[in-house]
């Protein structure tokens, strides 16, 4: 199987986190979660599915053939919808999605002549301004779980924040922190820096505390994601379930 991501100059301002492509197929793959939402289309079947943000790893079968997403770090603006309703899910676009605008969106798909030019079409579909709101409590979330702080600094009320992170990220701010705390962890450890230091600077308590969460997070050990065991977001995403 074959990955390739891509982060064209601009991203930042269209609300896009990358686009990406999976050739291969027919492998059993662990997408982990990453705090983000990918609208996917499979161009041998030219299905188009929305990958929900995920809670936990989720164990899936990459379908044979090429798939194509474009990854969001927050899901409102683009689709419109709240991310809540799709969180752990993989659904059809067109369920929670305009129809005719999946289907059309399908058909321009299918007329592209190859992953690049299907990738762009996707970034001009689904452009957006970016949610000041969600940026800056993604910020946040970074460094600390704390609720009250989190508001306080923003100034809004932890209810408030609560359900704008809901509608949002698709969960509340306790569990964004935890998630790019994991993601943050991994990150470095497959840089290779020393796991008992990826749990210092990361904010975990210590490197207990670091296996015990990213167990609960990937259903497996670091050690396993390190060997390769693991892929952000929707790449790995077979049939809707």
């Amino acid at each position: 199987m074959t990955y390739d991501e891509r982060r064209p100059p601009g991203l930042p301002r269209a609300g896009v986190d990358c686009v990406w492509s999976r050739t291969g197929g027919g492998e059993q793959v662990r997408v982990l979660p990453d705090a983000c939402a990918d609208v996917l289309w499979h161009r041998e079947t030219g299905t188009l599915r929305l990958a929900g943000p995920d809670t936990t790893a989720q164990l899936t079968t990459s379908e044979p053939g090429t798939l194509v997403g474009i990854r969001f770090p927050t899901l409102h603006g683009p689709l419109g919808l709240p991310a809540s309703a799709v969180r752990d899910a993989r659904v059809p676009l067109a369920d929670v999605w305009t129809p005719h605008r999946a289907k059309a969106l399908a058909d321009r798909l299918a007329r592209t002549p190859d992953t690049r030019a299907a990738q762009l079409l996707l970034l001009a579909e689904f452009e957006s301004t970016p949610d000041p709101l969600a940026t800056a409590l993604r910020a946040l979330a970074r460094r600390t779980g704390a609720v009250a702080e989190m508001a306080a600094d923003l100034g809004y009320s932890p209810r408030q924040l609560r359900r704008h992170a809901h509608t949002t990220f698709g969960y509340g701010p306790k569990t964004l922190h935890r998630v790019l705390r994991f993601t943050a962890a991994l990150d470095r450890a497959r840089a290779g820096v020393p796991l008992a230091e990826v749990a210092q600077v990361t904010g975990y308590t210590d490197q207990a505390h670091l296996a015990k969460d990213v167990r609960a997070l990937a259903g497996t050990t670091l050690t396993s994601l390190l060997r390769g065991g693991g892929r952000s977001g929707g790449a790995g995403a077979g049939s809707p379930g």
